[in-house]
């Protein structure tokens, strides 16, 4: 399968490469010559809204969070010079502002995706992550399109790009049922409660190693990125932070290592 390393992990790779103009431009107001002072809700830690198991993004591992996402806040948190303290929470009330709006986290890290409606409760820092949407079905289902889900049913995250692309392609005949995890998702689809599941194509690898009997029969270009969040209107230094350690990270070849930590080598096809 081609489906989730490889094309799209040179086109996220690449994609770091916008990163430092757009820390310039990302936080709306800031000055060059002001050093960024975020202010965070706990003194002398950086509390960051999560949803896991979201592997290999985030998940635990022998009792510590870890994975891609975490990685990077550490970095983030280097900088800063503060401790991180993780919050697992439901991946809608992270997308939707709920969380970080309400002053419960600083930051929001959990392979989000940017997109309009989200922009307009949160703000983003720059793309740090290209994604697409896979579907998966049990082998020997028959299913290998969307079409084909006519008068069934389709597994998706509650609150995910996956939901969204659902609901917009599959048949109107088909029924979209919301899961709170991806476990939830896996559970649905191998117990044949569904038909198929939407995933995000960076995450599939850990669920076909879960359930051997899962392909994937199709890919959904979707031209998704995804951003680290903070409340809407409210930590712009926090934005610039983030912003300028992203980009450092893509300058010294730091973030190269901590995508083949996680995702393996990038081969050149080239």
């Amino acid at each position: 399968m081609r489906t989730s390393r490889t094309a799209v992990a040179r086109v996220a790779i690449a994609s770091m490469a916008i990163l430092a103009l757009a820390a310039c431009s990302s936080a709306e107001g800031s000055t060059a010559s002001t050093a960024p002072d975020p202010s965070l809700i706990r003194e002398s830690t950086l509390t960051v809204c999560t949803s896991y198991p979201y592997e290999p993004f985030e998940f635990e591992q022998d009792g510590e969070v870890v994975g891609f996402d975490i990685d990077l806040v550490s970095e983030v948190a280097d900088e800063l010079g503060v401790d991180v303290s993780y919050v697992n929470e439901d991946f809608e009330d992270i997308e939707s502002g709920k969380l970080l709006n309400a002053n419960f986290c600083d930051l929001g890290v959990a392979a989000v995706s940017i997109d309009g409606d989200r922009a307009r409760v949160v703000d983003f820092s720059s793309p740090y992550f290209n994604a697409a949407q896979v579907m998966v079905v049990q082998k020997g289902s028959g299913i290998n399109s969307l079409t084909d889900l006519a008068g069934g049913n389709v597994a998706v995250q509650a609150g995910t790009t996956g939901e969204t692309y659902a609901e917009d392609h599959a048949p109107t005949n088909t029924q979209v049922v919301k899961y709170k995890n991806v476990e939830d998702v896996d559970s649905a689809l191998s117990g044949g409660t569904v038909d198929a599941g939407i995933y995000d194509n960076n995450i599939v690898k850990g669920a076909i190693e879960r359930h051997p009997n899962f392909q994937v029969v199709a890919e959904f270009d979707t031209g998704e990125q995804y951003g680290m969040a903070v409340k809407k209107d409210g930590n712009v230094d926090l934005l610039r932070v983030v912003n300028q350690v992203l980009a450092d990270l893509q300058e010294s070849g730091r973030y190269e290592e901590i995508y083949e930590k996680w995702f393996g080598k990038v081969k050149d096809n080239s």
